[in-house]
């Protein structure tokens, strides 16, 4: 049951993800829009999940479950580092250095607060 529910979050994910780059793509500048709005949701969801679930997961398996289905399996999906770093390696390339670096610093201290908010919030259901 773990691993269907991972596969069937994580495909959920993936499709979700694949949605965002043909909505949102590359902005006019370069900078790679959909993967850090992507990865801006999807810490939002991860922290309001594991805030709101992580310490009931033991409570039941219905909880287990749906950490495995959202946070494992929707948010892995969806949330993309491996995009995220050939975006940053292909400005890099291109020598768009100021644009490779907003990358970084963007996607580091906006997802860290998108996990913090939806942390919080988590807490508060």
């Amino acid at each position: 049951m773990s691993y269907a529910l991972v596969f069937i979050g994580g495909g959920l994910g993936s499709l979700a993800r694949f949605a965002f780059s043909k909505y949102f793509g590359v902005s006019h500048g370069g900078f790679p829009l959909a993967t850090l709005l992507s990865n801006t949701v999807s810490c939002v969801i991860l922290g309001l999940v594991v805030s709101a679930l992580y310490t009931k997961a033991t409570a039941n398996n219905y909880t287990a479950y749906s950490l495995l289905f959202i946070a494992t399996g929707f948010c892995g999906g969806f949330s993309t580092f491996s995009t995220f770093s050939l975006d940053t390696f292909q400005l890099l390339n291109n020598g768009q250095y100021a644009i490779a670096l907003g990358n970084i610093a963007a996607n580091v201290l906006i997802c860290l607060l998108a996990i913090a908010v939806g942390f919080y919030v988590g807490k508060l259901i």
